[in-house]
């Protein structure tokens, strides 16, 4: 009984230690420096010991608090209008004093990764944009990476809130950026820009629970997801498929490795950079291909810190020059920029080898991109002719016996509700203005889905925020991939139809981006156009200012004999061509939907289709292509009218 006793107290005087050390501690969001909604309640939450009492002060104003039974606690101060910076004081048993707090308007950033894509990889582009930022009431928290699939998670796993000023705004998402900047130099009201998101995820990962309310099958899975067990069976690292052991590259194996100055390539073959090496008679290879060249450069180039332009590459690279590595990239989508360090370059002859890894599909040098080495002064090309070698040939995988065992696999961050629980709950404490959505990409393949899905993304946070009307902007898919001179199927414009549908739910507003793409990059350059265009819409749905902010819209259509009359919103100023030439990339069909190229003209407001090989005509459809050839109907403000299908 004495021991039962001791042991009693000694857990009895832990638990006393435990609690008198427990100190307030606050959600990662709450930093110094960060940005609180205008014009909305402030409310401040945290951690502490169970029953803890807590002082706030803010602004002048004092709020007290006490920690309930888990330790949570909040205190919530008045509405504020813009300004700053203010200081938050918090007292428990210990301490905390938070600085620069500013009040304006709060932006939640999401989707994959071109609202991901930092000012950073754009450098080049936006390089007197970066140069040139001193806008220091322009805050952005770069949410990371986090997925729970067991519900709405605590907190987030880190961050911090940094300011646009120069180097600083590298780490920020570029489509957010020029949004802020557009605002804050009309308003010149602080802006926050919380960037919640992840490269390569479907929409289904970023919807809440509440949202899939309608979707039975969804809800299914969440719940079984919520099993550890059933999720560690289903896991795709368990995958215990048998596949085939890899060969060793040859150029690493040998006496000397290939990128070695003293190596000496026999028997290799010549290859074109740019290019990809299915179509320069390698067929159907998914391994390692080694590329070699001896590159002469300028007497003013040796010695010097210099930069190497690789495009971009599928998937993989490492660059050697001289025998160093000089870089390497492990995917395929970022672009190749590396640093040569002085002293590496010489006078004449450089020994410059490239070792590729393709997994999947084409694999090589993406064309239409820069292929360069440079310095301050000098600047010598790298295109043209190569010897290459393979190194590795991986043998297929065969996923036959996955398939049988799983009845599906999971992958965390591609499972409903996960990034949410994750990214977003933690901090829905905090108003926002509105939302900005920049995804679409990874749902392409399966687009019947998307408009439903956008339904429920739009409910569900809306839902959470308890804001029926929050400001909902997002972006079209822009125009990528081969160019198609032929009227053809595409999900991409499947895609894009069902977020011009999406538009039906309230105070919504879609920028238009058939535009701005690139052929051969998922990933465009042209940041700038897209997040102003959604700073443009802001301005209307969030500022209920009176402007021109869409191109024309899609609304009716009437068929007249042998011709269709096309009717728009956003119309603006009057329908014009972009480039002055007639109307192209609008297609015709009849009842058996078989679409051929039509003729159309603007008339005032309209847009009349024909064909004279459909005399029965029933349909109409424009800019329907991944990559529409040259879609030229624009408003006179010089916004593009959407792609669109009156079927």
């Amino acid at each position: 009984m004495k021991r039962i006793k001791a042991l009693v107290t000694l857990i009895l005087l832990m638990c006393s230690v435990a609690s008198g050390i427990s100190q307030i501690t606050l959600p990662k969001i709450i930093q110094d420096s960060m940005v609180l909604q205008r014009n909305a309640k402030i409310t401040i939450w945290g951690w502490a010991s169970p029953g803890e009492h807590i002082t706030g002060n803010f602004n002048g104003k004092r709020r007290k608090t006490t920690a309930n039974a888990q330790g949570d606690w909040n205190l919530e101060f008045p509405k504020m209008t813009a300004g700053g910076p203010y200081m938050l004081k918090l007292s428990g048993k210990n301490e905390i004093v938070l600085e620069d707090i500013l009040i304006g308007d709060v932006w939640l950033c999401s989707g994959q990764s071109n609202m991901v894509h930092q000012m950073d990889i754009h450098d080049v582009t936006y390089a007197e944009d970066i140069a040139n930022a001193n806008y220091p009431e322009i805050r952005h928290f770069k949410v990371p990476t986090k997925t729970d699939l067991q519900g709405p998670s605590k907190d987030i796993n880190g961050g911090s809130w940094q300011a646009a000023v120069s180097e600083e705004v590298r780490p920020f998402s570029a489509v957010a950026y020029f949004f802020a900047r557009k605002l804050y130099k009309k308003y010149g009201v602080p802006i926050g820009l919380i960037n919640a998101s992840v490269g390569g995820t479907p929409i289904e990962a970023w919807i809440n629970e509440g949202g899939y309310r309608e979707f039975p099958e969804k809800l299914k899975i969440i719940e079984e997801n919520k099993d550890t067990a059933f999720v560690r069976t289903h896991s795709r690292s368990n995958f215990n498929g048998q596949q085939p052991q890899k060969p060793k590259d040859k150029g690493l194996i040998g006496e000397t490795p290939w990128y070695d100055v003293s190596f000496e390539p026999k028997n290799w073959r010549n290859i074109n950079i740019p290019g990809y090496w299915e179509d320069q008679g390698v067929r159907d290879l998914n391994g390692v291909v080694w590329y070699r060249k001896e590159i002469t450069l300028p007497q003013s180039m040796e010695g010097k810190e210099a930069k190497v332009f690789l495009g971009r590459i599928v998937d993989a690279d490492e660059l050697y020059i001289n025998g160093e590595k000089v870089g390497n990239t492990t995917y395929q989508y970022p672009q190749r920029r590396y640093d040569v360090p002085a002293n590496l370059l010489k006078t004449g002859k450089n020994t410059f080898v490239i070792r590729v890894t393709n997994n999947a599909g084409k694999g090589g040098f993406v064309p239409d991109k820069p292929y360069s080495i440079f310095t301050d002064k000098d600047t010598v090309d790298l295109k043209g002719y190569w010897q290459y070698k393979v190194g590795e040939v991986f043998p297929p995988m065969d996923l036959s016996s996955f398939s049988k065992t799983k009845e599906r696999t999971i992958n965390p961050q591609n499972e409903p509700t996960a990034l949410y629980n994750g990214m977003v709950a933690p901090y829905t404490q905090l108003p926002i203005k509105g939302v900005l959505w920049y995804q679409g990409e990874s749902n392409a393949g399966r687009p019947e889905d998307y408009l439903e899905l956008m339904h429920a993304l739009m409910d569900g946070w809306r839902g959470i925020y308890k804001n029926p009307e929050l400001p909902f902007i997002y972006a079209q898919l822009p125009n990528f991939g081969d160019v198609t001179y032929s009227p053809t199927e595409s999900n991409w414009a499947k895609l894009r139809e069902a977020q011009l549908k999406a538009l039906g739910d309230s105070n919504t507003a879609m920028t238009v981006n058939i535009d701005l793409g690139e052929w051969n990059d998922i990933h465009p350059d042209n940041k700038k156009d897209v997040g102003e265009r959604m700073a443009m819409a802001a301005q209307k749905i969030a500022y209920g200012e009176e402007l021109v902010y869409s191109g024309p819209l899609y609304q009716t259509s009437e068929i007249e004999g042998d011709k269709i009359i096309i009717s728009f919103s956003h119309i603006g100023g009057e329908l014009v061509t972009n480039d002055g030439e007639a109307l192209s990339s609008f297609e015709i069909a009849g009842e058996d939907k078989k679409f051929v190229w039509a003729t159309a003209k603007i008339e005032g407001d309209k847009v009349i289709v024909w064909s004279d090989e459909i005399p029965n005509p029933k349909y109409v459809r424009y800019a329907w292509a991944d990559n529409p050839d040259n879609p030229n109907l624009y408003n006179k403000e010089g916004l593009p009218a959407s792609p669109f299908s009156t079927e």
